[in-house]
């Protein structure tokens, strides 16, 4: 005899609502792997005193060749002004980077690395590979997904309204 659980399943099944299973949820496959990646980033970031998305921004700002504004930095990330702003103030705050109002548009907001954020870039370096060598799929596996993962937020983002 099956036990009830089964028997339930079975039937939700059999009624047509077997792909609201959560193994079979995207979502919470991605926010699960996010979450478990984020989480390997925050114990290798906390003794520089970065956060995440701390880690972000300056990978932003270190791979523009010239100056990048509040504006980049939002396109880049993905992110609205109400979650860039307050991240960038913090880290001015910290002496890793500095705001400035452009001279001929004062609406524009530029943002400059510090010397202390150009010195992070080493041990940055190292926490990205550290996170790399805690992962269980190999280099290729890692390129394989990212560009995957690239590839649905790029058709998701052209699909939706524009970030503020």
């Amino acid at each position: 005899m099956s036990s009830p659980a089964i028997s339930a399943t079975s039937l939700y099944d059999e009624a047509g609502y077997g792909e609201l299973h959560l193994d079979k949820q995207l979502c919470l496959a991605l926010q699960v792997a996010s979450s478990l990646i984020t989480k390997i980033y925050r114990g290798l970031l906390e003794p520089l005193g970065l956060t995440h998305p701390q880690y972000l921004v300056l990978i932003a700002l270190w791979e523009r060749p010239g100056r990048s504004s509040m504006g980049d930095l939002r396109r880049g990330l993905c992110m609205d002004t109400g979650a860039v702003t307050p991240l960038v103030k913090r880290m001015e705050a910290a002496g890793l980077l500095r705001r400035s109002r452009d001279d001929a548009d004062e609406r524009r907001v530029w943002v400059d690395l510090t010397e202390e954020g150009w010195a992070l870039r080493d041990r940055v370096l190292e926490v990205r590979r550290g996170v790399v060598d805690r992962l269980p799929l190999s280099a290729n596996e890692i390129a394989a997904m990212r560009s995957g993962l690239q590839a649905l937020n790029a058709g998701l983002l052209e699909r939706s309204p524009p970030l503020r």
